[in-house]
């Protein structure tokens, strides 16, 4: 309620009202300042409002007296229930945990004042999920209730919580919200074999690292507590045989690590052992966390190849051994009970030229072509070994044959010597040094002997000196040799080497007596001297052969051109040009082919069915010229025409054996034009009238044009 203090009998006075909610909310009596509330009030929509009252005259709505602010709270009441707002919850907590371990806490939130009553003091309490867990009713913090719970017996647990607002008593609201707690493992069982004992059986012709069975050990745990390692702790096959973990299947892989064989060993006992890898130390007085099972492996006999006494074998034969002699030989024995007979053979591939063969039965290999080292040191061959009862059993052995030298060849020079001599060199002067070469390979290296030939161990003018390094230097006896009495010598030398028995060659040194300066650097070897008795030098010998040599060609060039001037105007075959004609728009065929032209047709008849035709020979007499033809019509028969001509060519002493002159009025078959040429006419270019020409059309429109130049015009 408003009031003024101003006397109501005065002035007439209305109560206005602003602010918060002014007309909407709150309304004012203006008469009597009541003010009343016109909607329901939610503090937890708005606590307080602020409003602004006035007394104002009723008449002229004039301000009576100043403005007058108040607030208006609104009181809470228990009107809003507790709410979970992340629920629902889910936790873990490790199985076997002590009583009281902490799995969680929740918390609720109650939209009432907090400070006014009980309205939004909660307590908290398990509805569902006792007697496993427990709750603190104020902080709402969830702890185990029983001990050692195991994962194995119950993984996941259902808890029920309940917030409850004035203080947990009657009357109050509630909310609820739903707690999933899930056990997580631990390491607190151990592994078990579902089997004490295993049974496998194996052939002996196994692979090498094939798995032969499989064992587990089932454990109750998961993830890394339930891995397990397994090993071979005792047996009478612990050589043999291993096992392997398989991280994926959880279980023991036994391979096989060496061969097996039957006729030895029929069967082998394992005792196998599986213990967890990740062990918590906390449960380790539960027992030991691992567990073994007996393996019980039986060998089953299988065919198997031969096996041959060594897996390599290395020979050794002197390359001058006999054809068919034995060099070596190969054993194998079928290893079966029901043993095979063997027979060898050498794999040919191996062998592509066929230089050794073997013993069927007893493995012997022989030689069958001559070895050399010097072309190959070493052979290698595959021998194989087949049973007889069965061919597919078979196997192979790498045989390196060592092919050892033996003294067959005689040393010789290293390379082809050829030494100089000076002219002015000094007694005893080196004249060269050489080595000596042996394909030959002796086990205490080369050592040869070098020697003249008996009948120049008295050489006057060459010695020889062996040097420490096994090569031989040649020394002049004396000095004053000449080219021009003797320009070369021949030295034979016996080369011989410490083989046993020796052998020897003879090899022949090429010396060459030659001019030198005076440092003894070779400056010539010819002898310039010897065949220039009358003092001539070279250069002047090579002027005056220069000189003969341009006379003669002076000659030669004379002559041609005089047979060029003398040549009769006869067509020789080398110059035979009637195969260019089709480049100067011969028509061939017609007027459009300028390449199916055949040239033969216009030869010698005799010359194509194979008679040699005459040689060209001039004539004795002079042959009289024929009477020329008029000028061919259009109208005229080219083929008879041309028969004509080769008649006539063919029957004239004086002509050539080939009628090229007769080409040039041939046009082909097909033409509308009848011949151009004037060859054989008496007239002359001038005299004949060539207009005709115009009326064969466009293309021969140009050439009468040519043709009808006049010689003043030509001139010009």
């Amino acid at each position: 309620m408003l009031h003024t203090d101003l006397d109501p009998g005065s002035k007439k006075i209305k109560y206005i009202l602003s602010g918060d909610g002014a007309g909407t909310i709150f309304q004012i009596n203006d008469i009597t300042g009541d003010i009343h509330a016109i909607k329901r009030l939610d503090r937890e929509e708005k606590a307080e409002y602020t409003l602004t009252a006035q007394a104002v005259d009723w008449e002229t709505n004039k301000p009576l007296e100043p403005p007058s602010e108040f607030i208006i709270k609104v009181q809470d009441i228990n009107d809003n229930a507790p709410e979970f707002l992340n629920g629902p919850y889910h936790a873990t907590v490790p199985e076997m945990s002590i009583l009281g371990t902490s799995v969680t806490n929740v918390t609720a939130t109650d939209a009432d004042d907090p400070v006014y009553g009980n309205s939004a003091k909660l307590v908290y309490s398990i509805l569902e999920g006792q007697p496993y867990f427990s709750i603190e009713p104020e902080t709402a913090i969830i702890k185990t209730a029983l001990p050692n719970m195991d994962r194995e017996a119950k993984e996941e647990y259902l808890v029920v919580i309940q917030a409850k607002d004035m203080g947990g008593h009657s009357g109050g609201l509630s909310g609820t919200t739903t707690l999933t707690v899930t056990l997580t493992d631990v390491n607190d069982n151990p592994p078990k074999f579902a089997q004490s004992l295993y049974h496998f059986s194996v052939p002996e012709d196994v692979v090498l690292g094939t798995a032969i069975g499989r064992v587990k050990a089932n454990d109750q745990d998961i993830g890394e507590n339930a891995q397990s390692s397994y090993d071979i702790i005792d047996g009478d096959g612990t050589a043999l045989f291993e096992i392997t973990s398989d991280a994926q299947a959880q279980d023991g892989v036994i391979r096989l690590r060496k061969p097996l064989d039957f006729e030895t060993k029929k069967s082998y006992t394992l005792k196998v052992e599986a213990a967890n890898i990740h062990i918590d130390p906390r449960f380790s007085g539960r027992g030991p966390f691992k567990d073994t099972a007996t393996v019980k492996i039986v060998v089953e006999d299988a065919d198997e190849p031969p096996v041959f006494s060594s897996p390599t074998y290395l020979l050794e034969v002197h390359e001058n051994a006999a054809l068919n002699s034995v060099i070596g030989q190969v054993t194998a024995r079928d290893p079966d009970i029901t043993s095979s007979p063997i027979r060898f053979s050498i794999d040919r591939h191996t062998d592509l030229e066929r230089q050794f063969n073997i013993n069927a039965d007893d493995g012997k290999i022989t030689l069958a072509t001559p070895l050399d080292r010097e072309l190959s040191v070493w052979h290698n061959i595959t021998i194989i070994a087949t049973e007889i009862r069965n061919h597919s059993q078979i196997s192979r052995v790498p045989v390196a044959i060592k092919v050892l030298d033996v003294n067959d060849n005689a040393p010789e020079f290293a390379s082809e010597y050829e030494a100089f001599l000076c002219e002015n060199g000094k007694p005893g002067q080196v004249i060269q040094t050489v080595s000596a070469m042996d394909k030959d390979d002796p086990k205490n290296g080369h050592f040869f002997l070098y020697s003249l030939l008996p009948e120049m161990v008295n050489n006057p003018n060459f010695t020889i000196k062996k040097n420490e390094d096994n090569s031989l230097s040649i020394l002049a006896k004396h000095n004053g040799f000449n080219r021009q009495k003797q320009e070369v010598y021949l030295l034979p030398i016996v080369i011989s080497d410490s083989g046993n028995p020796p052998l020897s060659s003879t090899s022949t040194l090429t010396i060459r007596v030659c001019g030198c300066s005076s440092d003894g650097v070779v400056q010539s070897c010819n002898v310039e001297a010897y065949v220039l008795p009358i003092g001539l030098s070279m250069g002047a010998l090579i002027a005056i052969l220069a000189c003969i040599i341009l006379l003669l060609v002076i000659v030669v060039l004379f002559v041609t051109l005089r047979r060029h001037k003398n040549e009769p105007l006869i067509i020789k075959d080398d110059e035979d040009v009637r195969e260019n004609i089709i480049r100067y728009d011969d028509e061939g065929g017609g007027e459009e082919d300028t390449e199916a032209f055949d040239i033969a047709t216009l030869q010698n008849p005799d010359g194509i069915n194979g008679f040699l035709p005459r040689k060209d020979i001039k004539p004795d007499l002079q042959f009289m010229p024929r009477q020329g033809l008029a000028p061919v019509p259009n109208g005229v028969d080219v083929d008879e025409f041309i028969n004509v001509r080769l008649h006539e060519a063919d029957n004239d002493p004086t002509a050539p054996p080939y009628d090229s002159i007769q080409i040039y009025g041939y046009e082909g078959r097909g033409s509308v034009a009848g011949s151009l040429s004037s060859l054989e006419s008496t007239t002359s270019d001038s005299d004949q009238n060539f207009d005709y020409l115009s009326d064969w059309g466009p293309r021969f429109k140009r050439l009468g044009e040519l043709y009808s130049v006049g010689e003043s015009d030509k001139e010009t």
